[in-house]
């Protein structure tokens, strides 16, 4: 049995590989781009964006908010497994109403102010991503919240009834 440990270790570690080197790249956002949950246009709607890319579909699926993109994350019904998950990075964003179509980051890696006073693109609170946690940091100072990577975001955070009687910044 031991003399097969070191193929084996290698057969799981070239797999390991494989996954990682399918993973897409991020889909530039064009005009056409439609958020999932509400078929509207994503680039009639300022603030962050998200796009995820299932395994098996050949287009990723847009979402208007950050908060859409985490809540679509936190529910248990999919129709595949998730290969990827990108962000606009905020910090590289030109204006909140114009967040960029191409400035992409991993979900993963990067800093998200929870919890801020302002609003998305469809007017409920926002999750904001940053690429660098000084600009996290600033933004939060700025406007409030935490910083969070995204698998300690709480799905309260993204989940859940909006109370549309605050009023919420559009930051500048």
């Amino acid at each position: 049995m031991r003399a097969y440990l070191p193929f084996l270790l290698a057969v799981l570690l070239s797999a390991c590989r494989e996954e990682a080197a399918e993973a897409p790249a991020p889909v530039e956002m064009t005009e056409d781009a439609l958020s999932y949950f509400c078929q509207m246009n994503v680039a009639d709607h300022g603030g962050p964006k998200g796009q995820i890319h299932l395994d098996g579909f050949p287009a990723p699926l847009f979402f208007a908010q950050v908060r859409d993109l985490v809540a679509f994350l936190k529910s248990p019904e999919r129709d595949a497994p998730v290969i990827a998950v990108y962000v606009s990075d905020m910090g590289a964003a030109p204006s909140w109403a114009r967040p960029g179509t191409a400035n992409w980051i991993d979900a993963h890696q990067a800093y998200f102010v929870v919890g801020a006073g302002v609003a998305g693109g469809m007017g409920a609170p926002e999750i904001v991503p940053f690429a660098r946690q000084q600009d996290a940091e600033t933004f939060a100072v700025r406007y409030g919240g935490e910083i969070l990577q995204l698998d300690t975001i709480p799905a309260d955070a993204a989940i859940g009834p909006v109370d549309l009687e605050i009023v919420l910044e559009q930051p500048s």
